[in-house]
């Protein structure tokens, strides 16, 4: 029982990140509001506060789109999120777009990325696409910031809410050319993966020319392993990953009760996963002494296994070319699990290029791994061959 209690936490340790919440100012309306949430349809862009901004950027607009519920596979909703415009005047045949796929922010609507500063890290990042000449999307995904639960750890709903933000925004008279890069971090890297698999049936009218993919969860792997009985006994914030998708889980069905799996002290802890954001959450998780010995009482895992159906990948054959960076050092999302989906997507046929970052953690990867991306992602929008590099140079943690 307690192997099985363990092996849910090491399968959830794969989904971490995190931008820092701050409180949102008050947006001036540019466009009026329609109703029509069809899928990819623009309903609303406003400017953003400029403290929600980047630096890079010539312009920031909040907007907000219409989406296929990725829950029920049908049904339309509306999903917010931002744009970002580089400095200048487009190039001739329009930017190219950057689809950014956030990582761990929290479950209520305060938490979603567009509503608050961005991490250093994040912002960091997102500044070099603009530098380069990219526009960038970054979806805040179904139900973080608009109506209904958010469905967390829902690879379709991701990419749903992911393919028609770039269709929105292709549509809405940025200058934006047709061509796309899908880029992700952590569990943004996992939703930017499933939406290159989703991608020629959901939306065969978007151009996705790669995918960019860092400190990348791979679930099957982390799904079977197992966990050092040890840290046991130790006070792990990672189990508030866990909290996160019970509540959501009771939001969308009120079937599942926490209580079958959780203890009587992590009660109080779940209460407070509806809405408390990330680094906060870290933070009550670690003040009430939570460890995965005194907060389970059941297989959590197989409890929460109907919900987490869709939480994998839809395919590892990806059509288009995958960018995968990988720190050695990595233990949020483990380098050797990291290195077996690149080795299974290769046999699956896919083109990926992957990089190991020596010394590097999960956070540290990001930015540094830009260097090689940025070529990956000049060739990629060109249409050039890319390389496979299917066994890169370096070992990672946990290489015997």
């Amino acid at each position: 029982m307690m192997a099985n209690r363990l092996r849910s936490a090491a399968m959830l340790a794969a989904f971490g990140l995190l931008a820092v919440p701050f409180a949102v100012s008050a947006q001036t309306v540019l466009a009026a509001e329609t109703s029509a949430a069809a899928p990819g349809r623009l309903l609303d862009a406003r400017p953003l506060a400029p403290e929600l901004g980047l630096e890079e950027a010539g312009r920031a607009l909040a907007i907000r789109y219409g989406s296929t519920d990725g829950v029920a596979g049908q049904g339309a909703i509306e999903v917010t999120g931002a744009l970002f415009l580089p400095q200048g005047a487009p190039p001739k045949g329009g930017w190219p777009l950057v689809a950014w796929a956030h990582g761990t922010v929290g479950i209520g609507d305060d938490c979603a990325p567009s509503r608050n500063v961005r991490s250093l890290r994040d912002r960091t990042y997102l500044n070099h696409w603009l530098a380069e000449g990219y526009a960038v999307v970054a979806t805040d995904y179904q139900g973080l910031g608009s109506p209904g639960p958010h469905p967390y750890l829902d690879s379709r709903a991701a990419a749903y809410s992911t393919l028609d933000a770039i269709r929105a925004v292709q549509g809405g008279g940025f200058g934006l050319s047709g061509k796309v890069l899908i880029v992700g971090q952590s569990q943004g890297a996992g939703a930017a993966f499933a939406t290159a698999g989703y991608a020629p049936d959901y939306a065969p009218d978007v151009d996705v020319r790669g995918t960019i993919a860092t400190g990348i969860p791979n679930l099957a792997a982390a799904a079977s392993a197992g966990t050092d009985p040890d840290a046991a006994d130790k006070v792990d914030r990672i189990i508030a990953y866990l909290l996160y998708i019970a509540s959501a889980a009771q939001q969308i069905d009120p079937k599942y009760d926490p209580a079958a799996v959780l203890t009587d002290r992590a009660m109080p802890a779940f209460a407070e996963a509806a809405d408390t954001c990330v680094v906060d959450m870290f933070k009550a998780v670690v003040d009430a002494g939570l460890t995965r010995a005194n907060s389970f009482k059941g297989d959590f895992w197989r409890y929460y296994a109907p919900v987490l159906k869709h939480a994998g990948y839809p395919t590892l054959k990806i059509t288009t070319p995958v960018f995968i960076g990988t720190g050695s050092e990595d233990v949020d999302t483990p380098a050797p699990m990291q290195r077996a989906l690149v080795e299974s997507a290769c046999a699956a046929g896919s083109t990926i290029e992957a990089h190991v970052y020596p010394g590097l953690d999960h956070s540290a990867t990001l930015n540094r791994s830009s260097a090689d991306s940025r070529i990956f992602a000049r060739q990629a929008i060109a249409g050039k061959p890319v390389a496979a590099t299917c066994s890169p140079a370096g070992a990672v943690r946990g290489d015997h």
